[in-house]
């Protein structure tokens, strides 16, 4: 293949030819004007002048022609993997491929689109523009698209060389039905409904249902199910059961003849926190050690703190008038009949039996713990005395029992075995500079009251020759919790360096008021992405093999490592975004990965309508592959590229140079000279005249 055409390379600047062009003509003019008869013998002359400045060639190319390029981008995402549409996709494909191939000169090249990474949906334009930038534009002579038509990035749509076609999969008769969640709060308060908006949606050729069974779970628990309607917003209340996150699951039944039950649930993660958290600090005499109860408490502004200090006992008597006492009375049939329950955690400061409260307050408070209630004890010598609150009938739920031993002499606490596994005290001491693997850095107490602790109790920490210092319980629904000492004030003093005093006593605390951070027994997962680190605490030396159940129902199962005391972790990439279960025969978890429907599955009715414009403008069209297989022709540019039955690519005709020749009209003093011979002629004409 030759083509050829005319160059000019220049003697003198442009500039300079324009100039003398200009001069040329108003010689030329002027001649005119004075009726010379050569006047156009002249101007012949400026123009081989003119020309031999401009130094025409002639370029001729020795060109190979290019095949078209027809790009075919597959969709395989997630909704183009359900009902029949994978085999629809292999018929398509085969059907252009087969096609392509008797048109001349044309090649294809095929894009295969998966799942995009997290929940970005289909983005069916962004592997056409990461197509077109790899593809010369002037090759590329049509775009074939293989879809459902639902994409999520059509703002990502490039300038397109070439008519594009959208080949559509699905079946008219496709119906879908999906459950949305169009309104959800990220926390919500303990104890106080929180109203979440969902709606049940049909889509297609749907069957008339008024409506639907929906299971609501929490946690993993055993589902409530409610009816719904089908196609309005519902206004659904709920009460969150217990602090931290709580992962809410709805479900509608799958019915028969719907593309897929991906979309047949929704997952809501509300963390639940509490409006304030009450606690009733009941000191039994001053002494230096409450002031670091008070300033913990108060430290926390989302604690209600209620202290009362016992400074004038029923016994004292000073002879001071009663008016004249600026203390107000022990309210104790309010504290402890009355309001008990409106307590998160009742805690006895070096409290004694002094006739304040009768055998029946102390009979109420038990039940308050058995009932789910909090009771810390913070033990000084009257621990060990007659006059012990263990000696009353709230002895049965504390968790040691005095022996009427009070040690006078100091000591280092130890976290014990058990300690260092549990949440309360482990890694206590590396919160301190000095703390080796020999013992904790911090400083000695030098009081403890000698307890004997139930097999029921935890012993978190000890203090001489390994004497029970921290007992832990559970006693039915509630909690309780003794400390053998009243010595944690020195390490606030800083005594011999300190110690982590208030993140014990805070720690402490809030297990009692049961946060799920706390709790010994635990497994749940910090996902980031699609990564999951999942995590199981224990006071166990070992646990068992996690088993995960998959969005789609299959399972993995997992071994964890140890990677501190009590603590097991292991790594896992998540195939795909969804809900996962996990489970390893004890504890038992859910997280979900992005949305349990993902975008995938919002809306899975096969459709054209949102690439339609698009398609418009390159004059392409979209046709159903249900129909049956399509012709591909050949049509000239800026004609209509679709018609009944076919689609269109335009040829390019694009073409490679294989070799330049250039060649010169005629040597530029051929020109000069024919210049000369007709200024001669001019003047022979014009002379003889």
């Amino acid at each position: 293949m030759t083509g050829g055409s005319i160059i000019f390379d220049p003697l003198l600047p442009w500039l300079v030819i324009y100039a003398v062009a200009a001069l040329a003509l108003a010689a030329v003019v002027l001649a005119i004007w004075r009726r010379l008869p050569g006047w156009w013998l002249r101007a012949l002359a400026s123009i081989a002048l003119l020309v031999a400045l401009a130094n025409p060639a002639v370029q001729q190319e020795d060109r190979e022609p290019l095949s078209d390029i027809v790009l075919v981008v597959v969709d395989e995402s997630a909704s183009q993997r359900i009902a029949n549409r994978p085999d629809q996709n292999a018929a398509a494909l085969a059907n252009v491929e087969a096609e392509l191939s008797r048109l001349p000169n044309t090649e294809m090249r095929q894009v295969t689109l998966g799942d995009a990474e997290g929940d970005l949906g289909t983005t069916l334009m962004t592997a056409v523009t990461d197509a077109l930038t790899e593809e010369p534009q002037a090759r590329v002579a049509g775009i074939i698209l293989i879809s459902d038509g639902r994409l999520h990035d059509l703002e990502r749509a490039p300038d397109l060389p070439a008519p594009m076609h959208l080949l559509l999969s699905g079946e008219p008769e496709d119906w879908d039905r999906r459950l949305l969640v169009e309104n959800a709060p990220a926390f919500a308060i303990l104890d106080e409904e929180v109203n979440l908006t969902l709606r049940v949606e049909d889509q297609g050729a749907a069957p008339a249902t008024d409506s639907v069974p929906l299971s609501i779970s929490i946690d993993g628990d055993a589902p409530l199910t409610v009816p719904v309607p089908v196609g309005e917003d519902v206004r659904l209340p709920i009460t969150l059961p217990h602090g931290g996150m709580n992962v809410l699951q709805f479900t509608i039944p799958t019915a028969e003849g719907e593309l897929t039950d991906r979309n047949n649930s929704a997952v809501v993660q509300i963390n639940g926190v509490r409006d304030r958290l009450s606690v009733l600090l009941v000191s039994g005499e001053p002494h230096p050690g409450e002031r670091t109860w008070r300033n913990l408490l108060k430290s926390d502004s989302a604690v209600d703190l209620v202290h009362f200090t016992i400074l004038r006992p029923p016994e004292k008597q000073d002879g001071v008038p009663v008016n004249e006492l600026s203390l107000i009375a022990f309210p104790t049939r309010e504290l402890f009949l009355e309001k008990i329950n409106d307590f998160d955690l009742i805690i006895f400061d070096r409290y004694r039996r002094r006739g304040i409260l009768p055998s029946a307050y102390f009979e109420n408070i038990a039940d308050y713990v058995r009932q789910g209630g909090a009771v810390l004890v913070s033990a000084g010598p009257e621990y060990g005395g007659a006059e012990s609150i263990h000696r009353s009938p709230l002895g049965d739920v504390l968790p040691g029992a005095p022996t009427a031993r009070v040690f006078e002499e100091g000591f280092v606490p130890q976290i014990s075995d058990l300690g260092a596994r549990h949440p309360v005290t482990e890694s206590l001491p590396d919160l301190v500079p000095g703390s080796t693997d020999e013992g904790p850095g911090w400083g000695r107490w030098f009081r403890l009251v000698d307890v004997e602790v139930p097999e029921s109790a935890t012993t978190v920490m000890s203090g001489l020759d390994d004497r029970p210092l921290l007992a832990l319980d559970r006693i039915g629904e509630g909690r309780v919790a003794l400390m053998a000492s009243d010595h944690s004030w020195l390490w606030d003093r800083g005594y011999e360096g300190g110690g982590p005093q208030l993140e014990l006593l805070r720690r402490l605390a809030h297990w009692m008021m049961k946060e799920p951070d706390l709790e010994e027994e635990a497994l749940w997962v910090e996902p980031t992405g699609q990564t999951m680190r999942i995590i199981r605490r224990t006071l166990g030396l070992e646990t068992g093999d996690v088993t995960i159940t998959h969005p789609d129902g299959t399972e993995t199962v997992l071994q964890l490592e140890e990677v501190s005391p009590g603590r097991f972790e292991t790594l896992w990439q998540a195939p795909e975004i969804g809900l996962y279960r996990l489970t390893d025969g004890t504890e038992d978890a859910v997280i979900a990965l992005g949305p349990s429907a993902p975008r995938e599955f919002e809306e899975t009715i096969a459709s054209g309508e949102t690439l339609a414009p698009l398609i418009e403008t390159t004059l392409g069209g979209v046709r159903a592959i249900a129909d049956g297989e399509i012709d591909i022709r050949s049509v000239r540019a800026g004609r209509p590229a679709a018609g009944r039955g076919w689609i269109g690519i335009t040829p390019r005709d694009a073409f490679r140079t294989a070799d330049i020749r250039i060649t010169p009209l005629l040597p530029a003093w051929a020109f000069v000279l024919l210049a000369g011979l007709l200024m001669l002629g001019a003047w022979l004409r014009e002379g003889r005249r």
